[in-house]
């Protein structure tokens, strides 16, 4: 399928507007279903009895599952018909997220969450293509901006709604709550959406093994190189931020839900200010200030002890500084594989990111230990690990980006 053509007109904006909209509806669910658990960690590993220093695999089951769907993905979800195959990942994500409520031990609970990942990992991957198969490269950071604040969003709504439940009524009424809302939205993409399947005709004659082999350009190699990057470094810190604040800094538990609303309101507020830079100033450039923010946001809140920002400036920084630096490097990502390979792409690329996000949940764990008051020992190294992984990523925003644009000179 061919790159939709920068000329708008009313009918393609008003569709393209509904497409934006409704992937970001999915985003939204698909990233609460997985923002949820982290801050949801101290409730469940009370009433499940395990130590909350082992969070961290319930967060790596999620992502790894993710990861292996992702990349079998690659070899399939370009030979189906974009809205449809999104809608059934959105009912098995719902499923499994269900089935996280009826958990009755941490081995029930991973269970759940691989079964929740499995179909959360496609379901990403194919919201991404939709949004590269219908908005023109000239618009995208806009679009992708307006996308990622479900981000934002799951955090100013959906998590402290979710942290309410769970001291309301209990840990399972939030899984109860989020499975239900993804079976609506399922319903509603697959009602509004366009259908979309030009990408198919091009690819019917590839075999599985050519699907990869188109993945394997410099540029694409080095995209999944920095999603690996970006990934890891988040979430050796994203699992035990709510542990750690509670826990560690004292910060009320009454009160968890307003900072995760602050920091959503802030976050979303970002990506809509940052969309447009992207789009003016280049992903390189936008994503390392952001990178360069978060650096010294985590060595001030989280690897020195005590913190020399208060409990509000930690989780407010790093949620702007992480919302700059993710949106630069999803929106330069998008730009990467050719109409063709887009949903191989994702899927991989999903596949990367699960796997990374996966890999970085599970090395916290074994890095933290966990005191007799249930405080967290270690969350110094976690933090330089985090910095020293994100340091790694603006020199591969700048190559990438290079090559992106010299191939899109070359064509002009």
């Amino acid at each position: 399928m061919p790159e939709v053509e920068d000329a708008p007109d009313s009918t393609s904006d008003a569709r393209e507007a509904t497409v934006v909209f409704l992937v970001g509806a999915v985003q939204f669910v698909n990233i609460l279903d997985f923002m949820m658990v982290s801050p949801l960690g101290p409730f469940m590993s009370k009433a499940l009895a395990f130590a909350q220093s082992d969070a961290g695999w319930v967060t790596g089951s999620y992502t790894a599952a993710a990861a292996v769907s992702g990349f079998a993905g690659a070899f399939f979800l370009d030979r189906f018909e974009r809205k449809l195959a999104l809608s059934v990942a959105l009912v098995g994500l719902a499923a499994g997220t269900l089935a996280g409520a009826f958990a009755w031990s941490l081995h029930s609970l991973l269970a759940a969450r691989v079964l929740a990942g499995l179909f959360g990992g496609p379901a990403t991957s194919i919201a991404m293509s939709i949004i590269a198969d219908v908005v023109p490269t000239a618009r995208r950071g806009k679009a992708m901006g307006k996308v990622m604040g479900a981000f934002a969003a799951a955090s100013v709504l959906g998590v402290p709604f979710g942290l309410e439940l769970a001291q309301r009524v209990s840990w399972r009424a939030p899984f109860v709550f989020t499975a239900g809302l993804g079976l609506a939205v399922s319903g509603v993409a697959l009602a509004r959406l366009p259908v979309l399947r030009g990408h198919i005709d091009d690819r019917r004659e590839r075999s599985m093994w050519g699907e990869l082999r188109t993945l394997a350009q410099a540029e694409i190699l080095l995209s999944f190189g920095m999603t690996w990057v970006a990934m890891g470094a988040s979430f050796v810190l994203v699992p035990n931020i709510a542990a750690y604040t509670l826990l560690n800094l004292g910060f009320p538990a009454g009160r968890l839900g307003l900072l995760y609303m602050a920091g959503g309101a802030l976050s979303f507020a970002t990506m809509r200010a940052v969309g447009p830079l992207v789009d003016r100033f280049g992903s390189a450039r936008v994503g390392t200030v952001g990178t360069l923010l978060l650096t010294v946001v985590i060595v001030l809140g989280f690897a020195l002890t005590p913190p020399a920002i208060p409990v509000v400036a930690i989780f407010m920084g790093f949620m702007f500084s992480m919302s700059i630096r993710n949106l630069s490097y999803n929106t330069l990502t998008s730009k990467v594989p050719e109409p063709s390979q887009r949903a191989a792409f994702m899927s991989v690329q999903s596949a990367v990111q699960h796997l990374a996000s996966a890999t970085g949940a599970i090395v916290s764990a074994t890095l933290l230990a966990e005191r007799a008051d249930r405080s967290l020992v270690g969350m110094d190294r976690v933090a330089l690990l985090s910095v020293g992984l994100g340091l790694l990523l603006p020199p591969m925003l700048f190559a990438v980006e290079a090559r992106v644009r010299r191939r899109a000179e070359a064509r002009s």
